[in-house]
């Protein structure tokens, strides 16, 4: 079978296990009783973000082949997800308790597969002689398309309030344990290997000594806030109009899965875009740019609904591609610009540290209690549709003006490079 075409059922299949439930696991949440603690489910991604695919890649490097440690995070992961999900389907009253901590532990072990899938990626091409530049992108767009369809198989086949998004996940995960295996070797590296401090790319934190980059690592976390409330809430807050009759046949309504994968084909277009913003615009004004989609795609939400004003809902899909990727695409290419070799890697780890770690843990939870304070609180009292609707409105015009308030501080504070005197030199890692 032709390389190239086993690293993209790769790739398919890893994303495809992160779509069965991403979007729509807040729908389960939000109509079984535990709309109030949807932030933590989606926090505790950015907690074990942090240090588990740290801990693995080491483990990769140092004693197992990582197509194997590869199928054995998968394996765990998919049992865990199973677990999840069948103890949803059969207790009488799902406790957070239990639910979250087998959740836990299969996502604790699902984060790691993401970079160790490119790794196997990685090695394969070039080991097989590919430039990894051109040949990975066209690989790796597909996995988007492996999330793209398995949000639609979890909405047509009606799963989306359901444990059984769960189980459509696990058990594609154990089909890519058993994929990964007849993957490349991927050889144990011999020699040096970085320590636990470098693996966790702490050493990186020297970077803060350049106020510019220290500027721009602050600003990253707090974008990082936004990243996951419309994956958590968006669901359930589209599927809430069902209780108000005049909304309650709407596509929206009834496809909220679907609806929402705009946003997912939206990213996948706007990739192509990044390097013509970058090379005109430079990286201050494509980040507020981003800043602003941000703002958009709130907003958005707030004045639509899956009537008349879906099309408000669609371009909030939309705008998404240019919030998500002109930050996070950006971002990481202007840590590998503005950083010496010698810390790119540890300054890659400190950007997913401060985003997609520390941001998308606290700016979840902060969610959490605003969309709890607004919309389940009064929900549990007896709220009518109406007054849930704009409760949720309401949260989306606070999220939106967070959003626009960051892009005001990240105008005045963030300095452009005029020139090499005016700006400090790339930190560069001492002896």
């Amino acid at each position: 079978m032709n390389l190239k075409f086993r690293l993209t059922l790769l790739n398919f299949l890893e994303f495809a296990v992160w779509g069965a439930y991403l979007t729509s696991m807040g729908s389960y949440l939000a109509h079984h009783g535990l709309g109030h603690h949807i932030g933590s489910f989606y926090s505790i991604q950015g907690v074990v973000s942090i240090f588990m695919p740290a801990l693995m890649g080491m483990l990769a490097d140092r004693k197992m082949e990582g197509q194997r440690v590869l199928s054995m995070c998968h394996a765990l992961a998919g049992l865990f997800m199973i677990a999840a999900s069948a103890y949803a389907y059969n207790a009488e009253d799902v406790h957070f308790g239990t639910l979250f901590t087998l959740y836990t532990l299969s996502v604790a072990f699902f984060m790691p597969t993401i970079a160790l899938t490119y790794s196997v990626a990685y090695a394969a091409l070039e080991k097989a002689g590919y430039d990894t530049v051109k040949a990975f992108p066209p690989i790796r767009v597909w996995g988007t398309v492996g999330f793209i369809l398995t949000m639609w198989i979890i909405d047509l086949t009606g799963l989306q309030k359901t444990p059984g998004q769960w189980m459509v996940s696990g058990a594609l995960s154990l089909v890519m344990a058993a994929y990964s295996l007849t993957m490349p070797r991927m050889p144990i590296k011999k020699g040096e290997h970085k320590s636990l401090a470098e693996a966790l790319g702490l050493n990186a934190f020297k970077l803060f000594l350049n106020p510019r980059m220290a500027t721009f690592f602050v600003f990253a976390m707090l974008l990082g806030f936004c990243l996951q409330i419309s994956n958590g809430y968006a669901n359930p807050f589209i599927t809430s109009f069902g209780a108000i009759e005049e909304y309650q046949n709407t596509f929206g309504v009834q496809h909220a899965n679907i609806l929402i994968s705009l946003s997912q084909m939206s990213e996948t277009l706007c990739i192509l875009l990044i390097p013509f913003f970058l090379s005109r615009f430079g990286i201050k004004k494509v980040v507020l740019i981003a800043l602003l989609g941000w703002v958009l795609r709130f907003a958005f939400f707030g004045l639509g609904n899956p009537g008349g004003g879906v099309w408000l809902f669609i371009l909030s899909m939309v705008v998404y591609g240019v919030a998500f990727d002109f930050f996070n695409i950006s971002g990481s290419l202007f840590v590998n610009q503005e950083t010496d070799e010698s810390l790119r890697s540890s300054a890659q780890g400190l950007f997913m540290m401060m985003t997609n770690g520390l941001g998308a843990f606290i700016g979840t939870l902060v969610a959490q209690a605003v969309i709890n304070n607004y919309v389940f609180h009064p929900q549990a009292n007896g709220a009518t549709g109406d007054e849930v609707i704009a409760g949720w409105q309401t949260c989306w015009f606070i999220f939106a003006a967070y959003a626009l308030i960051v892009a005001v501080c990240f105008a005045i504070l963030f300095k452009d490079k005029k020139s090499p005197s005016s700006d400090p030199s790339p930190v560069r890692e001492g002896r």
